[in-house]
């Protein structure tokens, strides 16, 4: 079986990587567990808010229109 790394893998990969550089900062540094992680999640925030906006999970607009039968 041949797998590629996708896009959206790399993103979930950035954020686990975002939040544990957060850890890691408070435990090599003097900064504070709550604000290192918390600047640790708005990179995080980004990256995700890039992946939903900027390169959405869709090909185009015409893509938002089309109805899913697996609901009705």
């Amino acid at each position: 079986m041949n797998y590629t790394v996708q896009y959206y893998d790399l993103v979930l990969a950035v954020i686990f990587g975002t939040m544990a550089l957060g850890a890691g900062v408070d435990l090599l540094t003097s900064v504070a567990l709550p604000t290192a992680v918390t600047g640790a999640g708005l990179i995080a925030v980004a990256v995700i808010a890039h992946g939903l906006f900027v390169n959405g999970p869709v090909d185009g607009p015409d893509d938002l229109a089309d109805e899913v039968d697996a609901l009705n």
